[in-house]
């Protein structure tokens, strides 16, 4: 079968050798080590999107191209794909040493940070920021994540206002008070949250693929890819963290992937 190219992945593309095996391939022409995050749509035999798939390729190193195979299971029911058949919707890519750690593993820090797949409603857009301590140690914090955020080239957004609380975003609630000390056992989990609304009305709508994270100030960077859609509003508030009281295995973080909405390292905020 004839190799297949499908536009947005830089440097890259997919290709099928039989029927049931696609591959695609990710070139960093960048001078570090990046992670890419990317989005499938796949298609049946008629066209229409059947399902979308998001797959990781860590740490490839700069220059260098690494070749995948899709996961099957991503694949239609009737087990037939080809390159003609897939659509990339969309790329993510991070420095490495920044990189979300994916589900099961654990930072040297002890402390696994990242994004949730979010929310939106009315204009107000919500995403999850949830703090696992999958060390051996207490952790204990208090106030407010720091965060940056971080254009399409990896350099720093100007113009934006970061909030501490959400008490001035419209809709979105308040905080239940000002921050308090939270200590996090092995395995407890801490949340927080960016808020925004995506309101345009006069001046250059501001979008913002990715923002760096830090737990506390000093604290190892995380750069997670929310997609800000922040309109002209000029605002992002930001929650304090809070235990994660609400975790279905009881406070245990076995994984840090068991929390409702969890979608794997890089949330994305559905659409209105």
């Amino acid at each position: 079968m004839e190799r297949g190219t499908a536009d947005g992945l830089p440097g890259g593309g997919v290709s099928a050798t039989d029927p049931c095996v696609v591959a695609y391939e990710v070139t960093n022409q960048e001078a570090e080590p990046l992670t890419y995050t990317i989005r499938f749509s796949l298609l049946d035999d008629r066209g229409r999107a059947m399902s979308n798939i998001e797959e990781t390729v860590a740490s490839v190193g700069a220059g260098k191209t690494v070749r995948r195979t899709l996961e099957p299971g991503g694949y239609p029911a009737d087990g037939m794909l080809d390159a003609g058949r897939v659509r990339i919707l969309g790329v993510d890519r991070v420095p490495s040493d920044e990189a979300p750690a994916p589900a099961g593993s654990c930072p040297a820090s002890g402390l696994r940070l990242t994004a949730d797949q979010g929310d939106a409603a009315m204009g107000l857009r919500v995403v999850g920021l949830h703090l696992e301590n999958c060390g051996s140690r207490a952790y204990a914090l208090e106030g407010y994540p720091v965060v940056q955020l971080i254009d399409a080239e990896h350099r720093p957004v100007d113009g934006v206002e970061i909030l501490r609380g959400t008490d001035g975003i419209p809709m979105a609630g308040g905080d239940g008070g000002p921050p308090r000390p939270v200590t996090l056992r092995p395995g407890e989990s801490a949340v927080s949250g960016l808020a925004w609304r995506n309101t345009t009305e006069f001046g250059e709508a501001v979008n913002v693929p990715y923002v760096r994270v830090r737990a506390e100030a000093g604290s190892a960077p995380v750069m997670v890819a929310p997609h800000l859609d922040l309109g002209t509003t000029g605002e992002l508030g930001v929650r304090a963290w809070q235990k994660d009281e609400a975790a279905p295995d009881g406070g245990t973080g076995e994984s840090g992937s068991g929390r409702p909405g969890a979608q794997g390292p890089y949330g994305r905020p559905s659409s209105s």
